[in-house]
């Protein structure tokens, strides 16, 4: 790999994490419901009365720590995960004013499950390794022996739960990025894909 080829990598992979963590400050401030992990996230947010963007990073730094059991090995972009997506959501909680009118609500999810889905081709298309969350799916898949459908849908669905009971943001939005975000990633991600040479 030249240098041009793993600087294209790099560059890719940071903003991709950027992407992704403005992308789930956006749905924040839509207020109209968060994806599964980030309900859990808000739930867990609401309890220490800490920025939601500090709970994302304690959290993905747990999950990586059960990697351990599951023999996964995190890469540059498993790590950069971690703390990027928090300080990046911090930051857009920031900048992003709060929307008035279901309009602008309205805009700001869609904006938010659009951006999502683009950040999460180029991160994952950088090559660099899975986030913690979907490394800890594989790992699990891996090591059980069960199908990629049902772990997923467990793991998804037992933090979808877990932060609703803790006080997480269920609405319209949660339903929306449930059916778009597979569609959107599975166009995305080949494109943003970096072909490695052997």
């Amino acid at each position: 790999m030249t240098r041009i080829g793993l600087t294209r990598r790099l560059v890719q992979l940071y903003v991709g994490l950027v992407a992704y963590g403005f992308s789930s400050a956006l749905q924040v401030r839509a207020g109209l419901g968060l994806d599964p992990w980030d309900v859990f996230h808000q739930g867990l947010a609401h309890r220490p009365h800490v920025s939601i963007g500090y709970v994302v990073i304690a959290v993905g730094a747990i999950v990586l720590l059960a990697w351990i059991p599951l023999r996964q090995r995190p890469g540059l972009g498993t790590v950069s995960n971690v703390v990027v997506l928090g300080l990046a959501l911090n930051a857009g909680l920031v900048v992003l004013p709060v929307p008035h009118g279901l309009a602008l609500r309205i805009g700001y999810l869609a904006a938010g499950i659009v951006l999502c889905g683009i950040a999460t081709g180029l991160y994952i298309g950088a090559r660099f390794g899975p986030g913690p969350r979907d490394g800890l799916m594989t790992g699990l898949v891996r090591r059980t022996g069960l199908s990629v459908r049902l772990v997923r849908t467990s793991i998804e669905l037992t933090v979808l739960a877990t932060g609703f009971l803790l006080g997480g943001s269920i609405g319209v939005g949660t339903v929306v990025y449930a059916l778009a975000i597979g569609p959107l990633v599975h166009f995305l991600l080949p494109i943003f894909t970096v072909r490695l040479k052997s």
